[in-house]
């Protein structure tokens, strides 16, 4: 359940690196398993600016709420708008139709600061 061509931060979100050189961000099924049914997500508009580590938004389940967080600094190009009807999407397929945002880097993807998926399992077996 965890892709190895993915990068992941330890706050449990995942990072696809595009051809055209953005960066596809989601959470990973070992986030979602942990947060249940996930009716709400909020994410940030288009054009926005992230930070990274800096809050993003947050996904809302029946048990919590939970702060998204922007693994790189950039700038919001798209955002996932069919999660707003159907949250639950990233319950189903959170490694592809429950992707969250598209984030354009700023100067540049530079995912060296991230796990590789061999670190995320032992990071989620840790813990």
């Amino acid at each position: 359940m965890i892709p190895a061509e993915l990068h992941y931060t330890p706050e449990h979100e995942w990072v696809r690196v595009t051809e055209t050189g953005t960066v596809v961000v989601g959470i990973t099924h070992y986030a979602q398993d942990a947060l249940g049914d996930i009716v709400f997500v909020d994410l940030p508009a288009p054009e926005a600016n992230v930070e990274a580590g800096g809050s993003m938004g947050e996904v809302e389940s029946t048990k919590s709420v939970s702060e998204l967080y922007a693994p790189i600094a950039g700038r919001i190009i798209a955002r996932n708008v069919d999660l707003e009807a159907n949250p639950e999407t990233i319950n189903a397929d959170p490694y592809g139709d429950g992707w969250l945002v598209e984030i354009e880097p700023d100067g540049g993807v530079d995912v060296s600061a991230l796990l590789s998926a061999s670190a995320y399992v032992a990071l989620t077996a840790a813990g």
